[in-house]
């Protein structure tokens, strides 16, 4: 397609002749074999096109025979010749013909997804790159079932299946494929579009055909307690045939070695063969197997994934003990603290938690919580303004539950701290005491004051204990005084029968005298003897006994007292007074009397 004058190559003689003796050395070019397609420069030897529109494909390589002659070309010079082989080189000129409009494919239904159905070609004059050609589907019938591409080798065009084929929904498919080439030369857009056109019809051919499952797996979940027996779920395939074959289900034993499941043969339901333990099988596989009742060598397989379910066994709790606060110029509807729940099933993914107020608290005129839908809730306000002198801390109780199996739920409980804040939200103080207490009084001066009272209340129950020792050291001295004040005295009585030698009279009131009593075991010397004197020391010890004189620290000694002053008044029955006095103070005889010392001289 060059032009007329393009130029080709340049061919060069030499001539051995001296070049400065006459023309003998000058040499002149000339064409013998190769016109009209090319021309030589004579003087040059530059070979150009002389014809235009020079086709490769008519005609691609072309020799020329070019005589090189001295004397300037005259007659009686000396000549020598050379061929020069021309080839066309090609350009993309033509566009890709198919070889016929319309092409008739056959292909079984069977036929796999992605597999190769049928070739066809469209040719390219050209060559190389040129000859590239690229082909489509144009959008119609079977642009949703068929794809189309391209042999690098042999530019042929390969037709694919993209989804699998139905005898019986569909017998056939029309479309139209397009050729076109890969690489454009704008020289030649001229000449029109580069692209041709053909029709591809496929016809569906009817296969005897496994039954086919309604899904490429099946999942089911079970939870671990769930009784043996029980139908966890259900597969489901379909012989497509025109025969429309019954199907039967089993279970490849090679996959449930220990038999957990069951498979009905009709209806294709799973059930439980025993009770499943997650801890030991977390998840089983099991290959389920669907065949042709009319052609049991017919059969399709399913995978079927069990997963075994944890018992949902503890409640949703708070995420955090949260502790929030609330401004005292807090607004209506103020959402004041977002919060979260957590759990300890396993696994933690994939739980839903729901918050909201238990029923008891739905009149709380405070607060309230909304359920953001997202595992989140948050505290909102339901009045303008709060009082730290009123009321410093709230608690509000909420109930989280969780989705899952049984469904578990708890109440946790939110403390908000009613807080003094700026404009702005900032809190300024939440502590309750920052209320009464004086502006500008430092923490220091608070710590002093404090310690200043520690240390008045040690001073004072220092003082308190010193007190109280000192008073019982007065009282042990007292003690000792009247133990030294005692004396001993060890005589032996006469036993129970100076019972009756003595008036116990005589020591309550001296003052009356009683006539003496006689020993019933002596024998008296006069039958009457004169009444005794009542001696200076009767009064002291009347003074000593009676609970005025002696006060009530004598205790159990009084009784001996008196028996010993009515001794010393009645002077006589000393023996039977002393082992009467050994009695009321529950001595033994010979074991001794304490008395004080002021009683005077021994018995």
């Amino acid at each position: 397609m060059s032009p007329v004058g393009t130029y080709v190559t340049q061919v060069t003689a030499t001539d051995a002749d001296d070049p400065t003796y006459g023309n003998s050395a000058r040499v002149v070019y000339s064409i013998l074999h190769g016109q009209p397609y090319f021309s030589v420069d004579p003087k040059t030897g530059v070979i150009k096109t002389a014809l235009p529109n020079m086709d490769r494909e008519v005609k691609e390589e072309y020799q020329v025979l070019i005589q090189a002659k001295d004397m300037g070309g005259q007659l009686g010079g000396l000549a020598g010749t050379t061929i020069v082989n021309i080839t066309l080189s090609d350009v993309n000129d033509n566009p890709p013909r198919f070889s016929k409009s319309f092409f008739h494919l056959r292909v079984p239904e069977s036929s796999a997804v992605g597999s190769a159905i049928g070739r066809i070609k469209a040719h390219d004059l050209d060559i190389g790159r040129n000859a590239e050609v690229e082909y489509t589907i144009v959008p119609g019938d079977g642009g949703a079932m068929f794809d189309i591409t391209t042999n690098e080798h042999n530019q042929e065009g390969i037709i694919i299946l993209k989804r699998p084929l139905d005898y019986e929904s569909k017998k056939a498919y029309t479309f139209k494929v397009e050729a076109s080439n890969a690489h454009m030369d704008p020289r030649f857009q001229s000449f029109g579009a580069f692209k041709d056109t053909a029709t591809v019809k496929i016809n569906v051919l009817d296969v005897d055909e496994p039954p086919v499952f309604n899904k490429p797996s099946y999942v089911m979940d079970v939870y671990e307690d769930t009784p043996a027996g029980t139908i966890i779920g259900a597969v489901t395939a379909q012989d497509l045939d025109a025969s429309s074959s019954p199907v039967r289900y089993s279970i490849d034993w090679r996959s449930d070695l220990d038999s957990y499941f069951d498979i009905d043969p009709v209806e294709g339901t799973i059930s439980t063969n025993d009770l499943l333990d997650r801890e030991n099988i977390a998840q089983h596989n099991v290959s389920v197997v669907a065949t042709k009742l009319n052609s049991p060598v017919l059969t399709s397989r399913v995978a079927v994934t069990v997963h075994v379910l944890d018992i949902n066994e503890f409640p949703p709790e708070l995420a955090s003990p949260y502790e929030t606060f609330v401004c005292e110029n807090a607004r209506l509807g103020q959402v004041i603290q977002t919060f979260g729940a957590k759990d300890k099933d396993v696994p933690s993914a994939g739980q839903q938690f729901s918050f909201r107020t238990p029923k008891e608290d739905m009149k709380n005129k405070n607060f309230t919580i909304r359920d953001f839908g997202n595992n989140t809730a948050g505290i909102v306000t339901k009045r303008v303004g709060f009082r730290r002198r009123l009321q410093e801390i709230y608690f509000l109780p909420v109930v989280i539950e969780d989705n899952g199996y049984p469904p578990k739920s708890s109440t946790g409980t939110l403390t908000i701290r009613v807080c003094g804040c700026e404009s702005d939200g900032s809190v300024l103080s939440c502590s309750a005491e920052a209320i009464f207490l004086p502006v500008g009084l430092s923490t220091g001066a608070l710590i002093a004051i404090l310690l200043c009272i520690v240390i008045l209340l040690g001073i004072v129950v220092l003082y308190v204990s010193l007190r109280r020792q000192k008073k019982k050291e007065t009282l042990m001295s007292s003690k000792e005084d009247i133990r030294d004040n005692v004396i001993h005295y060890d005589d032996e009585g006469g036993g129970e029968e100076d019972t009756h030698a003595f008036d116990m009279g005589t020591l309550r009131n001296p003052k009356v005298v009683k006539e003496n009593l006689y020993r019933r075991d002596v024998k008296p010397e006069m039958k009457r003897s004169p009444k005794p004197p009542v001696s200076q020391d009767s009064a002291d010890i009347r003074d000593f006994i009676h609970p005025a004189a002696g006060g009530a620290r004598l205790g159990q000694l009084g009784p001996a007292l008196r028996l010993l002053g009515d001794v010393r008044l009645r002077g006589r029955g000393l023996r039977g007074g002393v082992a009467k006095l050994h009695r009321v103070c529950h001595c033994r005889p010979g074991g001794g009397l304490r008395l004080p010392q002021r009683l005077g001289a021994p018995l």
